[in-house]
């Protein structure tokens, strides 16, 4: 799956995936390969990125995430 991360100001990661875990306003989900089309409102936490056997954690202030067709695309309020 590829994956984008961008906010207002940059963007801040691009590259393939095997599952993300995020931050969703209703509750933290998962996304791995073939998930359905959603759109979701992120709220602030951990999104957690999971690429060749490494994680990689990123707090986002809340944003919006679109799955479709094994691309995902984040835009975050903003990233630390």
């Amino acid at each position: 799956m590829n994956l984008e991360i961008i906010t207002p100001d940059k963007k801040v990661y691009t590259g393939e995936v095997n599952s993300v875990s995020f931050p969703g306003s209703e509750g933290r989900f998962q996304v791995l390969k073939d998930h359905a089309p959603i759109v979701s409102t992120l709220a602030k936490g951990d999104l957690v990125i999971e690429a060749n056997g490494k994680k990689q954690t990123f707090v986002v202030d809340g944003g919006v995430v679109e799955v479709v067709k094994n691309k995902i695309l984040v835009l975050a309020e903003a990233v630390a």
